[in-house]
């Protein structure tokens, strides 16, 4: 069943209105389905279902505290990458317990934190990391549990700005100087090697680089065995892709049947960390249309939301699907959307072909629920979006619309 639906002429979401949204809380406005992440959510853990697994939803994608909740109520446990999202995890009711702390750049504080927390393992990026995480561990009187970041040089042929498993990235330790870590981390007092952790990039199409990426984990979990060490975890992170524009890639049963085949009957505990793929699809971004506009060669379409509100198209050249919220039949025109932003770059669609609209019209832009709000600014002094989420008729704001006071209210 599809929860963004064209239905009496106009879209709809579950049960409510677009357009009544629009009406009642103003655009640039996020709107998320809630029975789409739940369908999600449970298509995604439930293909794991044959082996222990902790799915471990990654809270930069959509760090809403309604969100959080919804998935933290299905069973999820958190990926953070900060003691921001660790703050939020926690007030949202997540077990620390269920929650991993990944990220390149941990600050003395943000361990504490974690670690008072009580939080499952940390993903060790750095030898200096696994040092601080020990000296900080060894001041509380705690050990910390660590699992190192291993970059396997795998190319999952996705976008250069969201591929990470290659060795020309920042993230991670090569295969190499992980041996060298995992030795330190048995020999420091208050940090226990309990796993191994792996992300080779986001929006992956295939397959094919996961399996190639587990390859060379499984290979380097005999090395760590025999070295003695009680690995128990093997987290592979997340990066399975979603439909934006003519992608197809694969379902999480699919995923799911080859990565349990992989491992066989390995004394293992999966951990998953996916984000886009139970958010992406489950949000659209309403905006209106502020003026149309005819140069020598190009028709633009102005709109409310801007690079401020969803920055993926300037950022990556991404493509979303952008739709009227209620189509009137007009003819097609070749059109860039864009927003009220001073940069070049502002745009949200370019040379899409889309029917022509009048001012005042409201454009929906769909696979907007990862990476939309959680990377919008105050660029130009812009007031962020309000953030509504749809569960059947019930329409909850999840988000207020920020206002000019609230965003002074830190310099005055």
């Amino acid at each position: 069943m599809h929860h963004f639906e064209q239905r009496n002429g106009t879209l709809f979401v579950e049960g409510v209105s677009i357009t009544d949204l629009a009406e009642t809380y103003g655009t640039p406005l996020y709107v998320y389905s809630t029975a789409t992440l739940k369908r999600h959510f449970e298509a995604f853990d439930s293909a794991f279902a044959s082996m222990e697994h902790l799915t471990c939803y990654s809270v930069k994608a959509n760090s809403n505290l309604h969100v959080l909740r919804l998935l933290a109520s299905l069973g999820a446990g958190m990926d953070i990458v900060s003691g921001g999202e660790l703050y939020r995890a926690l007030l949202a009711g997540v077990p620390a317990e269920k929650i991993v702390y990944s990220g390149v750049g941990k600050k003395p504080e943000e361990i504490r934190q974690a670690l008072s927390s009580g939080i499952l393992m940390f993903n060790v990026e750095s030898m200096q990391e696994l040092i601080r995480i020990n000296d900080v561990a060894r001041e509380m009187a705690k050990v910390a549990k660590v699992s190192f970041r291993i970059n396997p040089d795998v190319d999952p042929k996705t976008h250069p700005y969201i591929s990470t498993g290659l060795k020309k990235n920042k993230f991670g330790l090569n295969i190499d100087l992980s041996l060298e870590a995992y030795a330190l981390a048995r020999d420091l007092p208050n940090v226990e090697a309990v796993g191994i952790d792996c992300h080779i990039g986001s929006q992956l199409t295939s397959i094919d680089p996961f399996l190639e990426a587990l390859d060379k984990l499984l290979l380097f979990y005999d090395k760590l065995k025999a070295m003695n060490l009680d690995i128990r975890y093997l987290d592979l992170g997340g990066g399975l892709g979603i439909n934006y524009d003519e992608e197809q890639p694969p379902h999480p049963k699919e995923f799911g049947a080859a990565l349990t085949k992989a491992l066989g009957k390995l004394p293992l505990k999966l951990i998953l960390e996916p984000g886009r793929v139970i958010v992406g699809n489950a949000g659209v971004l309403v905006t209106e249309v502020l003026y149309t506009k005819q140069s020598p060669n190009k028709s633009f379409v102005i709109v409310d939301a801007a690079m401020n509100d969803l920055v993926r198209p300037s950022l990556y050249g991404s493509f979303h699907r952008v739709e009227e919220v209620t189509p009137q039949g007009r003819p097609i025109l070749d059109v860039d959307v864009v927003g009220p932003i001073c940069e070049s770059g502002d745009f949200l669609a370019k040379d899409r072909q889309l029917p022509e609209v009048q001012q005042g019209e409201r454009l929906a832009v769909y696979s907007a629920g990862a990476y939309g709000f959680t990377m919008s600014s105050n660029y130009n002094t812009r007031p962020r979006a309000a953030e509504i989420l749809v569960d059947g008729e019930q329409v909850i704001v999840a988000r207020r619309r920020e206002t000019y006071e609230s965003l002074v209210a830190q310099e005055l």
